[in-house]
This record gives C-alpha cells, structure tokens and sequence, in this order.
C-alpha cells in the first residue's frame, strides 16, 4: 500500500502558518472580553454580542491588520518565531534518527540531542544573567548552524561519532536558547508565553512533518533535508532584533543587579517602564539598582529553585520522561505487517508516530489562551499509562490496528504539550515578580532532566523489546531497512 496521502501532511503543514494570525485574533478577542467584563460595574457583565469580536471576514482582515501594527502583536509573532526556530532542528534530528544510526538504538541520538542542553539548563539560571541577550542570541544561532552542517556533510564512512557531534552543537544552541526566552518571558508575559508555545508546538509539527515530506515525498535524500535546516537559525536572527520589540530590555540595561515588583498602576506611571501592552498586568516589574543583589547569590538562587521542585518541576519530569521513553524506546517497536498498515515500508512507522505526537504537542501548546489546566500532575500520571499501555502492545501485540496506535500516540502529544505550556503559566501567574526571570528559566531544566532519563532509558527498551518480539515469532524490527545519508 502507498504511504499516507500527501494532502494529509501538506493540509496540516498549510494550516499551521494560519494558526499563528488566528491565534493574534482571538487571543485579542480574549484579552478584549476579559477587559470588557472588567469594566462593568458590579454584579453586572457588560452586555456582549458577536459583533464586538468582528466575526465577518471583512472584519478579521481590517483587524488583523491594525493588530501587525501593536506592540503585543510583535511580541506573539516574535516569540512563536522564536520558538519553532529554536525547537525546530532539535525535532528534525529526531525524526532522522532511524536514519543516522540505522539498527543502532534511537536513544543514542536522544541523549546526543538532550544531554548538552540538560547541561546548560542545569549550569545556565546560575550564570547565564551575566551574559546579555543581545550577546547569547548570535552565539546560539552560530553554534545551530555549525552542528547542522557538520551532521548534514559527514559522509556515510566517517563514524556516526562524527554526526553526533554536530548534534551535540545544535543541542547547546536549544538548551541555552530555551533557558534565555523563557526567562524573557518575565518582560513580555502572556502575550510571550502564548507565542512561544504556539512556536514550540509548531516546531514539532514542521520538523516531523517536513523531514518526512522531504525525504518520502519529494525525493531528498537525508543529507539535503538536513542541510536545508541549517539556514532556518537566521530566522532567529531576524526575530529577537527586528520583531521583538527591544525597549524592555534596552531600558534594563545597567541595572541588571535585582529588580522589585511594583503595583501595576504605579508600574504604568513610570516613563520608563514598557506598556501594558508588552507586560501582563500581572508582571509589573521595574528594575531597581539599590537593590539586595545577595538575593542572586547562588544559596538564595538555590532556595527558589527547591521552592519551585514539587509543584513544577516534578510534574514537568515525569510527563517527558514518559513521552519521550515512548517516542525512542518503544515506538520503533511499534510495527505492523505493512499489508496492514498505510505504509509500503517499515521504515514508514517511525516518522509518522513522530509527526503525530508533535501535532498533538502542536494543538495543546497553542491552547493557553483558551484552556487552562492547574493540575499538572494528573495529566503527568495519564502520560506515564499510556507509556504503560504502548509496552505491553509491543510485547503481546493485542491492539486491533495501527490506527488504534495513531490515537494514542496523538494523545500522548496533547499530554506532553499541555503539562509544558501550563506549566510556565501557573509560574507566571503564581511566583512573585522578583523570582519570576529566574522561576522560568530554572524550571526549564525539567524537560530536559526527564529526556535524558529516557534517553538512557529507551535504550535498554527498545533492545530489549525487539529482542522479546523476535523471540516471539515478530521479526519486523530487525527488518527496517535504512537509506544511506548520501
């Protein structure tokens, strides 16, 4: 049978760059209802009708238009931008890992993909503030660049040792560019949070998506798919220096000591503070040069970071050391006689689960606006059944038909993204202003810690659950045939 259709990964590949001047119009339209029912007086909402969101099409379009114009629009673009481009090489080099290591273990390229960034996430909240944004952003896009080409030009007879330093570099590049935007987060507030996980969860989408367009549809071979990603880091480029709007961090420069929260409506006399526009009411913040600066020492440093453990980071870990498990120990074992499935080849399997866990992901980080989940721990325990429910599938092989696998493993990705996006909402909302910058950026070690450990993890499980299943009559693991890089 031939792979999926075409018009099914193009369709959603067209819809995610609409999704992004949606998400502009009704996270205004949100915003606008919230403010509405504000002003009213007590016991009484403001009357409302459809209207007052220009529904008509005519409407949208004039709407659209005078929202490019606003700060807080260039604030959504620029952190969605920012967020697909620096998650994007991070998905591609997983969606080819069958490719770079063949029969090896896919948890290789995990932990190559993972373990640099989970360093720098862990070292960075405690000495990357020294370093301004403006100096980082660069060196990121640089180090993206060159580990891309470097896995992208190494030919087939050079040791895979060689690829995986290049996705070593492209690891340190995401590492350090998520610590720095989230932690940017504590200027721009929600209207930053809801574009990065738009980005992030787009980048999941597009990398899965395009790698497995461009390598089983349009012919690429895999080491021009990955050498037409190392030119997407400069749209980084363009998206902290010329969309992002600069003042707030241009206004803190010289006094990067401490900072003080301060009332929203005294925050909004102050000349130099940034409008409402660029920082939630809730995130009013000026800087203070006489501030206490032993409360960035690393024992205070130290204290925040236990205080944010359980109701953040826990949570965080335990749904991405699930879903990732899945996504490179078990799914590569998830296979199908191909006469039973939409795919010619095995090697049809493992990309097509990817490209579905990141729509998931997609849709779920793009969701903030609209729904808020507080109980991130509940979600975390329905990831760790589903990594349940898919090993013992690849081990006794009770599920009726593949498509029954599709769901899950798209749940799995609604799960993952809804912990991560709501994760950095509850601490936007809940950590005082002083802590907030350093909240964001040392949580963000969560995701990490847990890809890691299932990086390791995935390792022994897929060996070992290919092993079982050809012991038990099921040889299709041994059986995928991989191309060669050039």
């Amino acid at each position: 049978m031939a792979p999926p259709p075409l018009d099914f990964i193009s369709s959603a590949l067209y819809h995610h760059q609409h999704h992004l001047l949606l998400l502009l119009l009704n996270h205004h339209h949100h915003i606008r209802l919230r403010r509405l029912t504000a002003m009213a007086s007590p016991g009484r909402l403001t009357a409302f009708s459809p209207a007052l969101l220009g529904v008509s099409r005519s409407s949208r379009v004039a709407r659209l238009v005078a929202l490019l114009r606003k700060p807080e629009a260039r604030v959504l673009i620029a952190f969605w931008l920012l967020g697909l481009i620096n998650n994007v090489l991070y998905v591609i080099v997983l969606s080819a890992a069958q490719d770079l290591v063949g029969s090896l273990p896919k948890g290789i390229v995990l932990l190559a993909d993972v373990m640099p960034s989970f360093a720098v996430k862990l070292v960075g909240p405690y000495v990357m503030h020294a370093v301004p944004y403006r100096v980082r952003i660069p060196v990121f896009i640089a180090l993206a660049s060159t580990g891309m080409l470097l896995v992208a030009l190494t030919p087939p007879s050079r040791s895979v040792a060689v690829k995986m330093t290049g996705v070593v570099l492209a690891s340190l590049s995401s590492g350090g560019g998520e610590l720095s935007f989230l932690s940017l987060l504590h200027y721009y507030g929600e209207n930053g949070l809801v574009g990065w996980g738009s980005g992030t969860g787009a980048a999941g989408l597009v990398g899965a998506g395009l790698y497995e367009l461009l390598t089983a549809w349009l012919g690429f071979d895999v080491s021009q798919a990955l050498l037409l990603s190392a030119c997407l880091p400069v749209v980084m480029f363009i998206s902290f220096f010329f969309i992002l709007p600069q003042e707030p961090l241009l206004r803190s420069l010289g006094h990067r000591q401490d900072y003080e929260a301060v009332p929203a409506r005294e925050a909004m006399d102050e000349p130099a503070v940034m409008t409402e526009a660029l920082l939630a009411p809730s995130s009013s913040a000026v800087y203070a040069p006489g501030s206490n600066p032993k409360s960035r020492s690393l024992v205070a440093n130290l204290k925040r970071a236990r205080s944010l453990l359980v109701p953040y980071m826990i949570p965080l870990f335990l749904v991405y050391v699930a879903e990732y498990t899945i996504n490179q120990g078990v799914s590569p074992t998830l296979l199908f006689p191909p006469e039973e499935s939409p795919f010619s080849q095995l090697r049809g399997f493992y990309p097509f689960y990817g490209f579905l866990y990141q729509l998931g992901v997609f849709i779920s980080r793009s969701s903030t606006s609209l729904l808020r989940v507080h109980s991130l721990y509940l979600p975390s325990f329905l990831q760790l059944g589903n990594l349940v429910l898919l090993t013992l599938h690849s081990l006794f092989y009770f599920l009726p038909s593949v498509y029954v696998v599709f769901f899950i493993v798209f749940w799995e990705g609604l799960l993952g993204g809804c912990v991560y996006v709501n994760c950095f909402a509850e601490i936007l909302e809940r950590v005082p202003a002083e802590d907030r910058e350093f909240s964001l950026g040392a949580t963000a070690v969560s995701d990490s810690a847990g890809i890691s450990a299932a990086g390791i993890l995935s390792i022994a499980v897929e060996t070992r659950l290919c092993e079982y299943q050809v012991a038990h009559g099921r040889k299709w693991c041994r059986m995928i045939q991989t191309p060669d890089t050039r």
